[in-house]
């Protein structure tokens, strides 16, 4: 089964941009839009994808 949600560090390995830039892009308001849950930063794969598919069409 595909994981829903996935953290900075699986979306390095999913993308090779580094867990650190996904957290920084997190923090400033930047890059596709993710969700705290408990202490955990994560990030909607639908969203990612709709996000990188948008970047690679401009």
């Amino acid at each position: 089964m595909d994981k829903d949600y996935l953290d900075a560090n699986e979306l390095e390995g999913m993308t090779g941009t580094p867990a650190s830039t996904w957290r920084y892009w997190a923090h400033i308001g930047d890059g596709p839009q993710s969700i705290k849950l408990g202490r955990r930063r994560v990030w909607k794969k639908s969203t990612v994808l709709d996000w990188l598919a948008a970047k690679e069409s401009a």
